[in-house]
């Protein structure tokens, strides 16, 4: 079978996106991958090799068009605090108005790969930790400018709003609503809003 036209493949593979985002890895067929593509199975494993290599091609297809394109949006167009604050507010947005509640792929994907697919489970790691890169140099910027606390450990808060971003996406699926969501990701942006200052204490 000829590979398939580039245009025709970009839309096969916005498919299989769909697909698995709304079944899963596991549960996604082949049969039901080859169906939503506009494919026969043949053409999937003579273009893809197998669902494995397809799903990977899924990942960066999904990578690119919503974490890292937000990512590179809202660096562009805001100071490094309030980029943190622009994504957290885009993460809770996106996850209320969701009425399917299909979630994050990504994240989605590290809670199905964590004990299935040990090669799988690291790539999408990778793909977290490009968010968690993103508040690291946020909060460096930040600190730089002096609108961030220069105490903080950029470090390890960059974990910690990385960690709040996996708990809106899961909670979300949960049902919970953009008031819990919200109340989640304040107290880290209420301490990054609010430079620490060092009490003097009064002399005797």
């Amino acid at each position: 079978m000829p590979r398939l036209k580039a245009f025709d493949e970009d839309r096969a593979i916005d498919a299989a996106v769909d697909c698995f985002w709304a079944h899963g890895y596991e549960a996604a067929s082949v049969r039901d991958l080859a169906g939503a593509m506009g494919i026969g199975g043949a053409s999937l494993y003579n273009a893809y090799g197998d669902k494995r290599a397809l799903f990977v091609r899924a990942l960066e297809r999904y990578a690119n068009r919503s974490m890292r394109e937000r990512i590179a949006r809202i660096e562009a167009r805001h100071p490094p605090r309030e980029a943190i604050r622009a994504f957290l507010g885009e993460i809770i947005d996106r996850s209320v108005r969701d009425p399917d509640g299909k979630g994050c792929l990504l994240v989605n994907s590290a809670l199905d790969m964590a004990s299935r697919d040990a090669g799988l489970a690291k790539l999408v790691a990778a793909y977290l930790d490009e968010i968690r890169a993103f508040f690291r140099r946020s909060l460096a910027a930040g600190q730089r400018d002096g609108a961030i606390a220069a105490d903080l450990d950029a470090a390890v808060v960059s974990g910690h709003l990385l960690g709040i971003v996996l708990a809106i996406r899961v909670l979300a699926r949960t049902g919970a609503r953009r008031r819990l969501l919200e109340s989640v990701a304040r107290p880290a942006l209420d301490r990054l809003t609010t430079p620490r200052r060092t009490r003097r204490r009064k002399r005797p």
